[in-house]
């Protein structure tokens, strides 16, 4: 597995996952930039993702949704901040309901994602900011850690493909 760290900082409310790829930093962002990539990891294996919408440009949006093993569709959306090819983007995540339209009874996520050089390779920093610890212990609780896991752990494959 990619995954090297994952720092749980309650006193700051953020989650961040590191993992390596053996690639280079171009090829990574690619994994984010092309809606078809994206949809071949974001989300762990077993709720794989489709991609509908994808603009990642400052105020563009990502919207999607994962496919669970019994046919159940779980809606997302980004909202997308910041944009610094091919190093850095940044978002706002949130869920969505079955008409894709944001949830307001579940929690938002300001999402900080980094790539660097490392080793002759690539590191993701994937920093995720919460608004209160009770957001933070919810996201935790429905296996936000979990599934990054999973789902950073499918890049490699990608990559080798």
């Amino acid at each position: 597995m990619t995954v090297t760290r994952v720092d749980k900082d309650l006193d700051h409310l953020t989650l961040t996952v590191v993992a390596d790829f053996a690639a280079p930093v171009e090829r990574v962002w690619r994994l984010w930039a092309d809606p078809r990539q994206l949809e071949r990891w974001w989300g762990p294996p077993a709720y794989p993702a489709t991609v509908e919408e994808h603009d990642l440009t400052p105020g563009g949006e990502v919207t999607y949704f994962m496919t669970g093993p019994e046919g159940d569709r779980h809606r997302g959306w980004w909202r997308v901040t910041s944009v610094t090819e091919p190093t850095a983007l940044e978002f706002t995540d949130g869920f969505a309901d079955d008409d894709g339209k944001p949830k307001d009874d579940l929690p938002t996520t300001s999402v900080t994602m980094r790539l660097t050089q490392h080793e002759g390779g690539t590191r993701i920093q994937l920093r995720s900011l919460f608004d209160s610890r009770e957001q933070m212990e919810q996201m935790t609780a429905m296996g936000m850690e979990e599934g990054l896991k999973e789902a950073i752990g499918q890049i490699d494959a990608l990559l080798a493909a």
